[in-house]
């Protein structure tokens, strides 16, 4: 491509394919299309977006071109690749200066640089990383910006090379530059600092974004934002080292518990900090309560002495007193319900109650798994001064009563011991779930979830009669459904919920009703033999919930029996579907389908045609040791029914 007639039809072309009409912009695409392996054509688009003279949505353009061009081209080994003396021409011209003014597109060229970077350098372009360095030591602003934009960019990408030849000379590289960004990071952060005393909030903006490009880019950000990712990366700095290097992290561990506790759960914090450093600290204190290499052996004299000093530095720190004080405020502080959370549950209740389990539940785990002697009594008098009916009018309380119960619910296992949850049932919890008022549905729901989590530790069977009455009666609450009967109101239920999960979950509760009261459920299923096969054409892109439907069905075939039949029409069509190889949900379906094909035939009267029918899915099956049992056992039941 001719250089000097070349400039004005690429600039024409992009310029039209900037256009919202249709009829400009297609013809303009193609023709770029059509250059894009001509020769010349990428040292016209560097000309380009280095104009800043010309329209920005065009030099935008050129340099998207220019970046698509180096992963399809640049190799020498691509078809239509770029000649080496164009590409040592456009690497030169890459780095001649770096003063574009405009963020997206230095972001973007910046970009591009680590592109060819991760292709050339240092090989093939050794003066990169010097020239770098010398304009990121250079004083004027805006050229010290974009040089460290793009050295942030091409170390990033270098550090992501695999290879064993490309990770020796990144670490060689690193090794000589890695104290000049520490300087560098330090010096800009001295800067911040003093900008901040001094009031001068532009000063401290631009330094604080050098700061965080020391790090990580993040343009265009209000300070105090920029501010807060930068505390972030510094604590991902430090959770990162704790996690790889927990060893040399040792010598940290006391004045890291020191910074995350007085922050998170003394007075110091209050009104500075905020939600994402919250979970930071904690993360931090939780990786230093569990970590191995922090834990001596059962035998002290086979313990290494990094771990015997690590276990030292943490007993001295979680003195009672600290204890006493961090469960204290986990539970009355971090696990109380925010007026969001509050609102998320009336607004959208299923996805409230499948949430994950928050930061701060886990960290209450691990910390009165590690430390429950000491706080078991901290618990125990927060449950003590709650007793009794909480006055509906008073939030506070009834918000203070659902985290007390909450905490109670998650330690339920380290409380083994130290609660008589029958004698609360009877005397407290019971009373509670009988209150009616609608601002008392926090405790009613906390309660129900409460008994959930003591039900297989520690509850009298002689009291579940009683338990199963109150959870009907709630059932009927007009919170949740209306009908009169347990699989009524789960089948209700089930119809109502809209969440995938959710209805994965009342699933499962009605397959373990049926299947522990097996034929005595043949008077109830109908309207839920009716509805299962609109739910499982409704499941079409879900195939666990379908997976759940197949569990439902193996249970009702099972509590049917030779009633079973009844179901054909849309039972065998299931089966045919899931124990079909050749049909992609074979691979979640598969082996819940083998078994609702087993148990089909199982309780068929009679090998009907469409029982057979099904048959031809066997020969696909032959031979696969993951599915032997249930080819097997069906082959042995084909005989058994013939």
């Amino acid at each position: 491509m001719d250089m000097d007639s070349a400039s004005s039809v690429v600039l024409q072309a992009l310029t039209q394919a900037t256009s919202q009409d249709t009829a400009v912009l297609k013809p303009a695409e193609e023709q770029l299309r059509q250059w894009e392996t001509q020769p010349g054509f990428y040292s016209v688009l560097l000309n380009i977006f280095n104009n800043h003279m010309l329209d920005v949505n065009v030099r935008w353009l050129a340099v998207l071109y220019f970046k698509n061009g180096i992963d399809r081209y640049w190799r020498r080994v691509a078809p239509h690749a770029l000649s080496e003396e164009e590409k040592t021409s456009l690497r030169a011209g890459l780095i001649t200066n770096f003063n574009e003014p405009v963020n997206q597109i230095a972001t973007q060229i910046a970009v591009l640089i680590a592109k060819v970077a991760r292709l050339d350098c240092p090989r093939h372009w050794p003066e990169l990383i010097p020239i770098l360095l010398e304009s990121v030591k250079g004083q004027e602003s805006l050229q010290q910006h974009r040089a460290l934009l793009t050295f942030y960019h091409v170390t990033k990408t270098l550090a992501s090379k695999c290879l064993a030849p490309d990770r020796r000379l990144f670490q060689e590289l690193a090794s000589n530059i890695y104290s000049f960004a520490c300087s560098l990071w330090s010096h800009h952060t001295d800067c911040f600092l003093q900008q901040i005393y001094a009031r001068d909030e532009a000063a401290a903006l631009s330094s604080l974004e050098r700061t965080l490009l020391s790090l990580k880019v993040r343009p265009d950000s209000p300070c105090r934002e920029k501010l807060e990712k930068t505390i972030i990366l510094y604590t991902k700095v430090l959770l990162d080292f704790l996690e790889h290097h927990p060893c040399a992290f040792i010598p940290l561990i006391q004045r890291s518990l020191e910074f995350a506790v007085s922050y998170v759960f003394t007075p110091v914090g209050e009104g500075v900090t905020f939600e994402r450093f919250i979970v930071q600290c904690m993360n931090l204190i939780k990786i230093i309560l569990k970590n191995d290499a922090y834990k001596p052996n059962k035998n002290i004299e086979d313990s290494k002495p990094e771990s015997l000093e690590a276990h030292k530095i943490k007993t001295a720190f979680f003195t009672h007193s600290t204890l006493t004080e961090i469960g204290r405020r986990l539970v009355s502080h971090y696990l109380l319900l925010t007026e969001e959370e509050l609102a998320m549950w009336e607004e959208d209740p299923e996805s409230f109650g499948n949430g994950n389990l928050p930061c701060t539940e886990v960290l209450f785990l691990d910390i009165f798994h590690t430390y429950s002697q000491t706080l078991t009594p901290v618990l125990l008098e927060m449950v003590q001064n709650l007793q009794g009916p909480t006055n509906v009018e008073d939030s506070v309380q009834l918000l203070m009563k659902d985290a007390v119960y909450n905490a109670v619910g998650l330690a339920a296992y380290e409380l083994f011991d130290n609660v008589d949850f029958d004698q609360w049932f009877k005397n407290q919890l019971l009373g509670e779930l009988q209150v009616s008022h609608h601002r008392y549905k926090l405790i009613r729901r906390r309660v129900i979830w409460l008994i959930g989590q003591w039900i297989s530790v520690k509850f009298k069977s002689d009291l579940r009669p009683l338990l199963y009455e109150v959870i009907l009666s709630l059932m009927q609450d007009p919170d949740l459904v209306y009908l009169e009967s347990i699989f009524g109101l789960l089948f209700q239920l089930l119809q109502q919920v809209t969440e995938c999960d959710t209805k994965m979950q009342v699933l499962h509760v009605i397959s373990c009703v049926v299947e522990r009261v097996n034929i005595q459920i043949r008077p109830y299923v109908g309207c839920l033999v009716q509805y299962l096969p609109l739910l499982w054409k409704q499941s079409e892109e879900h195939n666990m919930l379908r997976c759940a439907i197949l569990t439902t069905l193996i249970h009702l075939v099972q509590g049917l029996g030779a009633e079973s039949k009844n179901l054909y029409p849309f039972l065998l069509p299931v089966i045919q579907l899931s124990t079909d190889v050749s049909q992609p949900p074979h691979v979640y379906l598969l082996e819940d389908g083998l078994e609702l094909w087993l148990v089909t035939l199982e309780n068929s009267p009679a090998l009907t045609p469409e029982l057979l029918r099904i048959f031809q899915n066997m020969s696909a099956l032959l031979g696969d040791e993951t599915t032997g049992y249930f080819v097997s056992a069906l082959l042995d039941q084909y005989c058994i029914v013939v």
